[in-house]
């Protein structure tokens, strides 16, 4: 029997790997001969580059970059290995691979420019800066990097990934030629863009970018509206904050460069959609689409006889780009039978059987404390995969 594991992170909890290692663990006390896939996979959201890595034996690559608030934070982007097309995930490696020619990066914007980096006291995307997120993106570039994808999400920031282009040497000036400061409300001084000494790799490179709304950039669904308020804008930030961008995208379509403001998803991650299409001539893909191309998804499960996914969290919102959705659709065009596993159930959580899932667990086995859970969730894993392999085997007979 043909088991394939392609589970997300258990936020808190575990990791894809670890998801899947205990799912393995369990599995394999009722079937141990059983031929066992792990493939971690993720949706482009927080984790991505962890599970990534591991589906590829790849490498993790830290560095120091400037935080939201223009201080110093850790940050960190991945390099996908050369076990694309191999059987089983294991651990990332340590050794550095990123000097390869070929290889592909992967980076989560929220490691540099990240809401958890700015207490909630300080929170204000009026001064934020995605400078540090185009950070990453240089080193990868001077690393010989010409594939990359980049996670959006998560952001502290609202300044359309203007401080991602300053990084990379793209000038941004006022009126009297000056350098634009940092943050969001200084966009609306922004008369002049010139691209001329932007970092030479980034014609080599293409860039991928996982986004998964569809918002544009201004106006009552955009950044500023919809996202502003979690990043700590006032309404009067908000309004500020959106005729901001609204002028931004007036000189990016002045100096000739294509106006994306309205493309969905320009607003994502405080308009860094709209940044990326713009200085990095990227394209914008469901996160989970890009994962399970990259990682080879249709590949492994080939000839599978069941393929077990899940999340920390099965909803009514999962199948709407989640990765188990992501998973059963892959599953589903070669006609193979998926099972989700999941921390707990929520509301709706049914709608994934409607669209072919042939069923779900929750693995908590009685109302505990969150931290309890979190806890347990690697022993709780493995008990209700023995006992969905029991079951399996009971078919078997």
């Amino acid at each position: 029997m043909k088991i394939v594991i392609a589970p997300d992170s258990f936020k808190e909890s575990l990791s894809a790997l670890d998801v899947a290692n205990a799912i393995e663990q369990g599995l394999r006390q009722v079937i141990p001969d059983c031929d066992i896939i792990k493939i971690p996979v993720a949706d482009g959201g927080e984790g991505t580059v962890q599970s990534m890595v591991d589906a590829t034996g790849g490498s993790i690559i830290s560095l120091e970059v400037m935080g939201p608030l223009g201080l110093k934070v850790q940050a960190h982007y991945g390099i996908l290995g050369d076990a694309l097309n191999t059987g089983s995930a294991s651990s990332a490696s340590s050794i550095d691979k990123s000097h390869q020619h070929g290889a592909i990066a992967v980076i989560e914007m929220a490691s540099a420019s990240g809401l958890h980096h700015v207490q909630r006291s300080q929170r204000n995307p009026l001064l934020t800066t995605s400078y540090g997120t185009g950070e990453l993106i240089c080193d990868a570039l001077n690393r010989g990097i010409k594939h990359i994808i980049l996670g959006l999400g998560g952001s502290a920031t609202n300044d359309g990934g203007a401080g991602m282009a300053q990084a990379l040497d793209i000038l941004l000036l006022d009126n009297q030629g000056k350098t634009l400061p940092s943050g969001g409300a200084a966009l609306a001084n922004l008369a002049k863009i010139d691209t001329s000494n932007a970092h030479p790799l980034l014609r080599e490179c293409s860039f991928e970018v996982a986004c998964d709304v569809d918002n544009p950039l201004c106006g009552a669904r955009g950044a500023s509206a919809i996202f502003g308020p979690q990043k700590g804008a006032t309404p009067e930030m908000v309004k500020q904050l959106d005729a901001a961008l609204a002028h931004y995208a007036d000189v990016i379509a002045r100096n000739g460069i294509i106006d994306h403001r309205e493309h969905a998803g320009a607003g994502a991650a405080g308009g860094m959609g709209l940044g990326v299409m713009a200085f990095l001539n990227a394209e914008l893909k469901p996160g989970v689409e890009i994962v399970m191309q990259t990682v080879g998804l249709a590949d492994k499960i080939r000839g599978a006889d069941l393929v077990i996914t899940g999340e920390g969290r099965i909803d009514g919102q999962t199948v709407f780009g989640k990765t188990p959705m992501g998973v059963l659709k892959q599953a589903k065009l070669q006609g193979i039978p998926t099972i989700g596993i999941a921390g707990c159930l929520g509301e709706n959580a049914n709608a994934i059987l409607d669209h072919g899932m042939a069923a779900i667990f929750p693995i908590i086995p009685h109302l505990s404390p969150l931290d309890d859970v979190l806890a347990n969730a690697k022993l709780n894993l493995c008990n209700t995969a023995r006992n969905i392999g029991a079951v399996l085997m009971l078919g078997q007979r």
